[in-house]
């Protein structure tokens, strides 16, 4: 009797459109396309320290709410231009969502929050809101998570991550290398930032691996290095590292090893102790830091929301709260306000007189 020696544990395998064909259905215009050149452009300039103004990545946690994303995105494009002249702001988009065990993983892979797993439309309602953003002129942020997206999306996204989860991965130093936009790579979840620093020496160098062309065909791609990868900390299981000495410490290292010592601090996480009402407390840190001379402290992440708190999914999406995160626990929209015009204002005690 014939035993079969594939697909033993697969139920189904499902079709999927081409990145060249949602692309083609949802197109980049000019609009679209100047603004994540210059989102991208800016960001660079600020890594590179042409641009002294702070970056702030500030958003959910996830979108599963596309009409609650489009209001806290209209807040957003007022008060970055508020704040501009000495800050740049960048809003989490964040569709895909890194799992310690199960749970909701995001946007993508379950777009009508009911365990359908529906990817065909989560994909094109990623896609659908990120062009709503940069029509907007909204500069969009992200983690990739899944090595495949990126055909999808990454034409409309100026700033990506790679996880605390994802760092140590050889799969995604690699896609790192070739992705078209700076990328943060975040400490380990136990704190260890000697994983990022490696991976961005990996992403700095050409590779050849596996993936996929736009047209959906297997392929060897071919990358060229990725200049603008740079260390995020978000502290970890032995504590946080958004202190003065500990930033320190690392930009140190990073010269050691011959990187930029040019770093994000993640307001969140561990940086909180998963405490979103102490996000304040490390963002005023920096900005205390960036005051003092450490200009080299880029710029910070935020996780915000409409509404303050996290709640979670149940079995029916309807009754869930208005702006409120279903991930980790986000600060309001009216404590992110306060919080940005305030760092903005000490921010501006420090600059020279022009």
């Amino acid at each position: 009797m014939a035993h079969s020696t594939v697909d033993v544990n697969i139920t189904k395998i499902e079709p999927l459109l081409s990145p060249e064909d949602l692309i083609r259905r949802l197109p980049l215009t000019a609009k679209t396309a100047e603004t994540v050149l210059s989102g991208r452009e800016q960001v660079q300039n600020i890594l590179r320290g042409e641009d002294h103004r702070m970056l702030v990545i500030v958003g959910p946690c996830s979108i599963h709410d596309e009409a609650a994303a489009i209001d806290y995105a209209e807040r957003l494009v007022k008060l970055a231009g508020d704040v501009r002249e000495l800050m740049l702001i960048v809003m989490r988009v964040y569709f895909e969502k890194p799992r310690t065990t199960i749970g909701w993983k995001g946007l993508i892979n379950d777009p009508h929050l009911d365990g359908s797993l529906d990817i065909a439309a989560g994909l094109d309602r990623a896609r659908s809101l990120l062009l709503r953003f940069s029509e907007m002129g909204i500069l969009a942020a992200t983690e990739f998570l899944d090595p495949i997206v990126p055909q999808y999306l990454a034409d409309l996204v100026s700033w990506a991550a790679i996880g605390a989860r994802t760092t140590e991965s050889q799969t995604h130093r690699q896609m790192a290398s070739g992705l078209s936009m700076p990328v943060g790579f975040k400490n380990g979840t136990d704190g260890n930032s000697q994983i990022a620093m490696d991976a961005m020496k990996t992403a700095l160098s050409p590779h050849a691996f596996l993936g996929m062309d736009s047209r959906g065909q297997t392929s060897v791609v071919h990358t060229t290095g990725n200049t603008y990868g740079h260390l995020v900390l978000r502290g970890g299981t032995s504590g946080a590292n958004y202190e003065a000495k500990a930033v320190a410490e690392l930009q140190q290292q990073l010269r050691d090893a011959g990187l930029s010592p040019r770093l994000l601090v993640d307001c969140s996480h561990a940086n909180s102790d998963k405490d979103h009402t102490r996000q304040s407390i490390a963002l005023r840190a920096v900005v205390e830091q960036r005051m003092a001379g450490n200009d080299e402290i880029a710029g910070v992440m935020v996780e915000s929301n409409i509404n303050a708190g996290n709640q979670k999914l149940g079995e029916d999406p309807s009754t869930l709260a208005y702006g409120v995160s279903i991930t980790d626990a986000c600060i309001s929209w009216d404590e992110t306000s306060d919080l940005l015009t305030e760092a903005h204002s000490r921010l501006a005690i420090g600059q020279p007189v022009r």
